[in-house]
């Protein structure tokens, strides 16, 4: 949030009081308010149907693995296919995720990325994994993506989402981190995290 707009020590987050209703934000409106400088561009938050939610801090583990697999995904990426690290993923008109990775077809662009073209969504969790393997799971699966992957920052076991429906993904896999890793739509890409170099 824009500092000069709000008292010294107001707490950026509020506790909802259940059964009152709450504004529904848009995607548009939130982009409004970051344009003309009312919320930082660097505030880290998502926007889950409506409901702004800030995001967990990340630790140095979650982004040396990030890292670690940007660089291992750019040196093998077959043509035709792209990846963007924590995008805003818009869902529909009130909501979007940050995913740690997106991967999408080319043809398609980075302004066409959506939930029906985005081919696996990447979330790498350390103190979010409850929330990335459970609601923000959901949400992927309600909105259509065919593949997130939600990858353990402390033991790098990977949980494997597939087959989404409105209720959530119909097949969930845990693989250990020596167990292979293969995208769907780029087997040249696939990998064992315990094989990861981690600098």
């Amino acid at each position: 949030m824009n500092i000069q707009l709000r008292p010294p020590g107001l707490s950026y987050v509020t506790q909802a009081a259940e059964g009152l209703e709450r504004r529904r934000w848009t995607v548009a409106e939130i982009e409004a308010m970051v344009e003309v400088g009312i919320i930082d561009p660097k505030e880290r938050f998502e926007l889950i149907d409506g409901e702004v939610v800030p995001m967990s801090p990340k630790g140095i583990r979650h982004e040396v693995i990030k890292g670690s697999l940007l660089k291992w995904w750019m040196k093998r990426m077959p043509g035709g296919i792209e990846v963007v690290p924590e995008t805003t993923f818009r869902l529909d008109e009130s909501g979007f995720l940050e995913p740690d990775f997106v991967f999408y077809r080319t043809e398609v662009g980075l302004a066409g990325l959506k939930p029906s073209t985005c081919l696996l969504a990447v979330e790498v969790a350390d103190s979010s994994l409850r929330y990335d393997t459970g609601r923000k799971a959901t949400i992927y699966a309600a909105h259509g993506v065919r593949d997130l992957w939600a990858i353990n920052a402390v033991n790098l076991q990977t949980t494997v989402f597939t087959e989404p429906s409105p209720e959530g993904y119909r097949d969930q896999l845990v693989l250990q981190p020596d167990e292979l890793l293969l995208p769907r739509f780029a087997p040249e890409i696939a990998l064992r995290l315990a094989e990861l170099k981690l600098v």
